[in-house]
This record gives structure tokens, C-alpha cells and sequence, in this order.
């Protein structure tokens, strides 16, 4: 990197930090985006992994990273190609990605969308439709419904799995016969961080921003991570009422991408992952882009910056299905019976969580219910120590630093554990495992 260039980019940074350091207040996306934050965060996500041990808790089955609300270019909004989800998904240890298409007129999302097992990766088709991922297994495209509680029922009379999206929008929902719930939703995180997307409408704390994002890039996406308690409060009340399987929403589109190139004119017009344009910026008015330009010609790009290339996004967060074998008929059976858990990946790899019940020789995997009995055993083992939490109908009862924690119920309810890690100071959720439901006898 030239002596000049680098002037620039500094400059540029000082620019962006100038537009969002006087928002700072909390402890919010803008504030973990600085350079010390994330340098920080970065070196403890490399210590945390030399301190893995192994789990002692055998759960029998294959941990396998599996991806809902993933969008391709059969969505209006994304112009991802199949190619580019797949070497995103090699590179990120994704094995199922099941993808949640917007329904349209021109495209059959079952019949005509990305399905079966594709160098390596299982691909399930599916819909982002009326506030539902929708996986049936056959064709609804001609039926009509009115309301969601028919649009519900109509998935899981084609055989299929539904689950209620974006819940920031739908609290008031109580939809039967419903699979379950997105538990965490990235594309909310981002809504919710308002600093950050105001700050992100000026085109010049984009260039600052360049620097920042090159150097840690997947901590800079991280940063978004706020612990979902609005979420999870809505899903313990429904959990409550029946079983409701929660998952994790990537909202994958990589369309949040920015590129600006010199025109005829001499003008810098910026545009978006979708072609559309943004602004257009005049290099004379403003010194630091003058002296981006350079040499360039029209037709040059001069700026380009990429928020959620898919990749980033797959390992940002997983749902980690429990399974014998990866077919759809396994992923399937999995998510109905709840043998799941949510793990924000970009943190540390979870592989080897064990959260179970045990009584004798008998034992149940997360998800399962179980009736309540003397000898009754909640047990859960991280491959990393942490901040563990035994949460009981939405209540914290149990709390401890290390790696396992157990806990033998005395009344009925509905058990879930989370995990978490330290990252610069803060805490950070990690794990959020589906619960066990402790019956009457």
C-alpha cells in the first residue's frame, strides 16, 4: 500500500469516525465498530479456539450446520447465483442450507427452486411469504388462503414445516399447528441499530468505513449481535402453550454491497448491490474523493464496499440440527422434533454441545419432552467454558462460569440453556438451545 493511500484511508476513517463517534452512548453496533473493539474481539476469538476440550456428554447424533432464510436471484431483492452460495457454504462448513425465497408469478418456488444435494450440500426449497418460512413438500403456488393461520396450515397439509419470520413485526401472532419461530433474525439485529444505519446513509463515512471492514471483517459483521430478548420472551410464552422449535434467520441476500465509478462527467455516481443508484458525488466539492480519482478514467470503479457477502453472512449465525444422516427427511424430522440449537458461529464453533436429559439409563436429546421423575437429570457440556444458563419459562434459575452445568427439576416446565462468551469486555450470547419440556408425570 502506497504512503498516499494510505493518508486516504486514514483520512477517510477519521471522516467516518467524526459522522459516528458523537452518537456513541451504549453499547450498540457503532460503538463495538471501532478499530480497538474489534481488534480486541478478534484476538480473543483466535485464543478461544486453542481452549477447546472435549465434551464428555454423548448426544448420539451428527451436529450439522444447517442455514434457513437464505435468499438466491429467484428473489427480487438478491442477485446471488447458486455457484456463489455454494463455495460460500464449502467455505463456511455449511452442510444444509434451506432456502426461503419471496414467492412471485413468474417462478415456482418449489418445483423451480434450488433442491437436493449439490457438490456436498443439501439444498431444500422454500418461501419467505405472508410472515412465514414456508418448506412444504409439493406445490401451493395456485392455492389461496386468507390469513396466516390458513396459509399455516395449508404448508403442513403439503407435509411441510412453518415458521413464523421476522417476530419483531408479529408478536401478537399465536398461530396453531405451527412449527416454530425464528429465535434471531439478522436482518432485525441490523433494523434495531440505529445509529449505524443513519450513519450508514452518508456515502463518505462509506469510504471511511473501507479500512475498518478489510481488516476485521467478520468482527465488523458480529458487531451487529445483540442478545434477542424481545425474541426469546415471545418464543418462552409460546413454548409455554405447545412445542415451537425456534431457529436462527440468516436473511441472507448479499445485497448490501456498494460501488462507485467515475461517469462522463467527472462525478462519482455510487450504486447498489442491486445496480440502483444512491447518490452522486461531485470529486471537485470534495478534496478525498478528488484525490481517490486519481488517474482513472470514466467508466472506472474508484469505490467499492461489501457488507454481507454470503459467506460472511453463513457464518455469522447457524441453526445446528441434530441428526442420523443428512437427508430431507432427516433435516425435516429434526426441526419438527426440535433437535436444535441456535450458535452465533462467528464467535467460536459449537461442534460438540450436548444439552440432554438423562434418568438411569434412559436419555433424551433436547427438544424432547420427558416426564418428570425422581432421578431426573438436566445435563449440559460446551466445548468451550463459558457463562452457562439454565433458563425455566422464560426465567433464569440456574447460572454458572465453566463448561457444564446440571440441574434436576422438581416441577414441571419448559427448559432451555444458553451460552456465553466474553468478546472486549462484553458479554455475548453464543449458544441458545431449544428447550426440553419436562411433563406431569
Amino acid at each position: 500500500m502506497t504512503c498516499k493511500r494510505l493518508r486516504l484511508e486514514r483520512v477517510g476513517l477519521a471522516l467516518a469516525l467524526l459522522i459516528l463517534l458523537p452518537r456513541l452512548a451504549a453499547a450498540d453496533a457503532v460503538e463495538r465498530m471501532s478499530l480497538e473493539k474489534l481488534r480486541a474481539t478478534h484476538e480473543r476469538i483466535e485464543a478461544l479456539k486453542k481452549e477447546r476440550h472435549p465434551v464428555t456428554l454423548v448426544s448420539g447424533y451428527d451436529d450439522v450446520r444447517t442455514l434457513l432464510h437464505v435468499h438466491s436471484a429467484f428473489s427480487h431483492d438478491s442477485r446471488g447465483t447458486l455457484d456463489e452460495i455454494l463455495a460460500a457454504a464449502k467455505e463456511t462448513g455449511v452442510r444444509v442450507i434451506m432456502f426461503s425465497e419471496h414467492k412471485a408469478s413468474h417462478y415456482d418456488y418449489i418445483n423451480d427452486g434450488h433442491k437436493g444435494l449439490k457438490d456436498g450440500v443439501l439444498l431444500i426449497p422454500g418461501a419467505e411469504t405472508e410472515g412465514f418460512l414456508a418448506y412444504p413438500r409439493k406445490s401451493i403456488q395456485n392455492e389461496k388462503t386468507e390469513g396466516p393461520q390458513q396459509l399455516s396450515d395449508l404448508v403442513r397439509s403439503a407435509d411441510g414445516l412453518s415458521f413464523v419470520s421476522h417476530l419483531e413485526e408479529r408478536m401478537d401472532w399465536d398461530i396453531k399447528n405451527v412449527t416454530g419461530n425464528e429465535i434471531y433474525n439478522t436482518h432485525a439485529d441490523f433494523k434495531d441499530e440505529v445509529r449505524l444505519v443513519s450513519a450508514l446513509r452518508s456515502p463518505l463515512t462509506m469510504l471511511g468505513l473501507g479500512n475498518v471492514i478489510s481488516q476485521y471483517p467478520q468482527e465488523f459483521f458480529g458487531a451487529l449481535l445483540d442478545y434477542p430478548a424481545d425474541y426469546l420472551k415471545r418464543w418462552d410464552e409460546l413454548c409455554q402453550e405447545s412445542r415451537h422449535t425456534g431457529i436462527s434467520a440468516n436473511d441472507s441476500h448479499h445485497n448490501q454491497a456498494f460501488r462507485g465509478h467515475l461517469t462522463e462527467a467527472g462525478k462519482i455516481r455510487l450504486e447498489d448491490a442491486l445496480g440502483k443508484k444512491i447518490v452522486e458525488l461531485d470529486p471537485e466539492k470534495i478534496p478525498l474523493l478528488k484525490a481517490i480519482i486519481g488517474a482513472r478514467k470514466p467508466g472506472d470503479v474508484v469505490f467499492e464496499l461489501d457488507l454481507d457477502p454470503y459467506a460472511r453472512s453463513f457464518r455469522h449465525v447457524s441453526t445446528h440440527l441434530l441428526m442420523k444422516e443428512v437427508t430431507e427427511d432427516a433435516v425435516r424430522e429434526a426441526l419438527a422434533a426440535s433437535r436444535a440449537y441456535v450458535a452465533f458461529d462467528w464467535i467460536a464453533d459449537p461442534s460438540g454441545f450436548v444439552y440432554q436429559a438423562t434418568n438411569g439409563d434412559e436419555k433424551w436429546p433436547l427438544g424432547a419432552e420427558v416426564p418428570l421423575s425422581e432421578g431426573l437429570t438436566l445435563r449440559a457440556e460446551s466445548p468451550l467454558d463459558g457463562t452457562l444458563k439454565l433458563v425455566k419459562n422464560g426465567s433464569v434459575i440456574a447460572e454458572k462460569q465453566g463448561a457444564s452445568i446440571e440441574h434436576r427439576p422438581t416441577e414441571p416446565g419448559v427448559y432451555r440453556v444458553e451460552v456465553w462468551q466474553t468478546l472486549a469486555a462484553e458479554p455475548r450470547p453464543w449458544i441458545l438451545t431449544n428447550p426440553i419440556y419436562v411433563r406431569p408425570q
